[in-house]
């Protein structure tokens, strides 16, 4: 059935990444090489290192254990050039290292994780001088919404003495917040700041924080509501920790949010209308290393444009045939699909959104049901659907945050469901690319794993978004292909419609940053307004999942060329899993590998 839905594939050779990997045809020789102890030795080290310098990661991840990670789940990372610079110095002796190594006998996981490490490390070097080009405050991350969603959602809240490190973070986040308001007060002396709408969705955003009473900010409510019941915290020492945990939010905390509120103010006027990053000293440098590193391509801005304008016309033409069965027949295919989709709006009352969330976790379930044939390797983690944060949930997208790994959190599905209109015809796809088998397969699986190292099951050092999100597209194409949607004309339109979504922020994306699209053109081009600034502030990442999933489906239809009857799609499912976030190119060496073994095995 593939190729009904197939898209056009490019050759293989034009998404290579440039920045920085080594060929998979130097590293091929070596990946039947005996394993390296010194280098499992020193890889761990380093990762611990690594991890020392990023608290927040490690909570996170729970990458450690004991004493080392409460001390670590008490820390906040200075926002400053200081510590930016105590990590590039890190990655420097990494990627000396890790030349060493690769240059050496090293076993198959081994390369790949030395590969992977180095690539995430150049990565982090090469972006140095673009820092600041993604702007402190911005809606999608900023410390004004990254502290609270990191104390509110990540942040354990298991034992008292996760409470006591709760606190020691709370006392912490004023300091953080002067930081970065003095980074951004630099960085706009330089000429780099954020157009005007993305600074006053940033500026939405604090003043929603700084409205409600103390007593009733998130960072108190959320203390209160995960502390009831701690086995080891006595109902007087809670009663106390919520009232410190007040008067920091009242005292400190607050006063530091206004303080970033008068400097979002008195940059105000600085800003304008203008979208891309190219408009900034050094933006066209910048949108290079942001669309490589993200999509994980050598393909510059104009190719990417066109393919993104091809793949438009070709899912148009299709999504036509179906609109035309439900009677849609007038009109663009956005406006027939506005049109779709009011129809199928619930009413106000009551309140529908915990019937859609509901849906959702129904949706959900059944993918898991129906893809007992298509995966041999599942998570044993449990998914949850659950909905966005009011902090963010104005400005957030659907996203997928993983479980604990010790078992204190599921994965979920988050969904965001502001009103008074809701996304009813993507649902099925929004289900199967958040949760199964998209992300909670791909992250939640990966971190289950023993046979990779820790920093590698944890996502400590990864592929980037080009295989993550790659992956989560994919699957979406493969419910196509599996029939998943039989009988579901408008859960069809859905996927096709996420497809050409994928699709026009090709268009969008690099027209914005080296077009000099403006917002309300890439509006007009049939991109929601949350969306498009969602491109500005990070520029080249919304490229990587339909990049992403080309260079997958490509690899699938090699290795299907290469085994003929020996392929199936589980085998195939085993081998993308099992190697986890890396980046696209290790990946292609990883499936080379495959095939190759299994050609000499028959």
């Amino acid at each position: 059935m593939f190729p009904r839905f197939a898209l056009a594939l490019l050759p293989l050779a034009l998404f290579t990444a440039e920045v920085p990997a080594l060929a998979a045809a130097e590293a091929a020789p070596a990946r039947t090489a005996p394993a390296s102890a010194a280098f499992d030795q020193w890889s761990k080290a380093f990762a611990a290192d690594y991890m020392r310098l990023n608290p927040e990661q490690a909570t996170g991840s729970q990458y450690f254990t004991g004493a080392e990670q409460d001390a670590l789940d008490a820390r906040l990372s200075p926002i400053t050039q200081a510590n930016r610079d105590k990590q590039a110095a890190l990655a420097r002796k990494g990627v000396a290292r890790l030349d060493a190594f690769l240059a050496g006998p090293l076993g198959a996981t081994q390369r790949a994780s030395a590969e992977t490490m180095r690539w995430t490390l150049s990565n982090e070097l090469a972006g140095r001088p673009f820092q600041d080009h993604l702007f402190v405050f911005s809606q999608l991350g900023g410390p004004q919404v990254g502290l609270p969603r990191l104390m509110t959602q990540l942040h354990p809240v298991r034992r008292a003495a996760d409470v006591d490190s709760y606190l020691a973070r709370l006392e912490q986040i004023p300091a953080r917040m002067d930081e970065a308001v003095a980074m951004a007060r630099a960085a706009a002396a330089r000429s780099l700041l954020p157009p005007r709408f993305i600074l006053e969705k940033a500026q939405g955003q604090v003043d929603a924080f700084l409205k409600p009473a103390p007593e009733q900010n998130v960072l108190v409510t959320s203390l209160a509501e995960r502390s009831a019941g701690l086995a080891d915290l006595a109902p007087q020492a809670r009663s106390a920790a919520i009232a410190r945990a007040t008067r920091i939010v009242g005292e400190r905390i607050r006063p530091a949010y206004a303080r970033v509120q008068a400097v979002l103010a008195e940059l105000h006027p600085r800003t304008g209308s203008e979208a891309g990053i190219s408009r900034l000293p050094g933006g066209a440098a910048a949108y290079d290393y942001l669309l490589a590193r993200n999509a994980g391509t050598s393909l510059k801005a104009d190719a990417v444009h066109a393919i993104g304008l091809r793949e438009v016309a070709r899912i148009e033409a299709e999504m036509d045939k179906y609109l035309r069965q439900l009677g849609y027949a007038e009109g663009t295919i956005q406006q027939r699909m506005v049109k779709l989709d009011k129809a199928l709006q619930p009413p106000a009352d009551p309140d529908p959104r915990p019937a859609i969330l509901a849906r959702y976790a129904d949706l959900v379930r059944d993918a898991g049901q129906r893809s007992t044939t298509l995966f041999n390797l599942k998570p044993r983690a449990p998914i949850e659907v659950r909905r966005e944060p009011a902090l963010t949930e104005a400005t957030g997208s659907a996203r997928y945050s993983p479980p604990a790994p010790d078992g204190s959190r599921p994965g979920v599905f988050w969904m965001p469901l502001p009103g008074p209109e809701y996304e009813m015809v993507v649902m099925r796809t929004l289900a199967y690319h958040e949760g199964v088998p998209g992300h909670h397969f791909q992250i939640a699986l990966q971190q289950e794993m023993t046979d990779l190292p820790k920093y590698r099951a944890r996502r400590i050092f990864s592929g980037g978004s080009a295989n993550s999100e790659g992956w989560a597209l994919y699957v979406e194409q493969l419910a196509m292909e599996q029939g998943w949607y039989d009988g579901d004309t408008v859960g069809m339109l859905g996927g096709l419609s996420e497809q050409l979504f994928r699709a026009r922020r090709l268009v969008v994306d690099t027209g914005l940053h080296t077009k000099g699209w403006t917002r309300q053109q890439a509006i007009d081009y049939g991109m929601p307004a949350s969306e498009v600034d969602r491109y500005v502030a990070n520029p080249g990442q919304a490229c990587a999942y339909l990049l992403g999933m080309l260079r997958i489906l490509e690899l699938r239809e090699k290795a299907r060329g290469a085994l003929g009857p020996r392929f199936t799609l589980p085998a195939f499912h085993d081998v993308v899993l099992r190697a986890g976030s890396v980046p696209m190119d290790v990946l292609t060496g990883i499936v080379d590998q495959w095939i190759a073994e299994n050609k000499a095995a028959s």
